[in-house]
C-alpha cells in the first residue's frame, strides 16, 4: 500500500492504495466521483477521460504512483453547476443516447477547445476519434463542439 497525494477538482486527497492501482479506481472507489466511467481498461475507448493540466488523459492508464502529487479535473469539476459550454451544448444538441461515454467525450471536447478555439471538422474528428461512442452520436458531437466553440470564443 502507498499513500498517494492527489488533487482532484481543486481538493487535495491522501489515498491509501497499491501503487499500481489505476487512477480511475481511486477517483471512483476512493473519492466517490462516478462520472468518470470504466469502459475498456486499456485506454482505447475514452470513457475514463479526465484532465491533467488541461490535457485530456485516460485515467485507466495512470497508476497511483504516477498520479502522486498531480492535479486532475473530472467531469464533476469541469464546471460548478454543469454549465460549461460543452456540457450545455451537449444538452442543446441532444448528443446523448445511452450517455455512458458522454463524460469522457465532453472532457475530450473541452480540452480540444482550450487549445483550438475554432476547430474545423477535421480537427474535431481527429480529437474525437480517440473516443468510442457505441451509439454513433459523432455528428451531433461535432455540432455540439461547434456550438460550444461559438460560446467560448465570444
Amino acid at each position: 500500500m502507498k499513500t498517494v497525494s492527489i488533487t482532484v477538482n481543486g481538493w487535495k486527497h491522501n489515498v491509501e492504495a497499491p501503487g499500481d492501482t489505476p487512477l480511475l479506481w481511486i477517483i471512483r472507489d476512493h473519492l466517490g466521483l462516478t462520472g468518470t466511467k470504466y469502459g475498456c481498461g486499456v485506454g482505447i475507448c475514452g470513457a475514463c477521460t479526465i484532465h491533467e493540466k488541461g490535457e485530456a488523459v485516460r485515467s485507466c492508464q495512470i497508476s497511483a504512483l504516477e498520479a502522486d502529487g498531480s492535479e486532475f479535473t473530472t467531469i464533476e469539476g469541469l464546471s460548478k453547476n454543469g454549465d460549461h459550454p460543452c456540457q450545455k451544448a451537449w444538452i442543446e444538441e441532444d448528443v446523448s443516447q445511452c450517455g455512458f461515454c458522454q463524460p469522457g467525450m465532453i472532457m475530450t471536447a473541452a480540452a480540444l477547445l482550450e487549445t483550438n478555439k475554432k476547430p474545423d471538422d477535421n480537427a474535431i474528428d481527429d480529437a474525437m476519434s480517440a473516443s468510442v461512442c457505441r451509439c454513433g452520436t459523432y455528428f451531433r458531437m461535432r455540432k455540439a463542439i461547434k456550438r460550444a466553440s461559438e460560446v467560448m470564443s465570444k
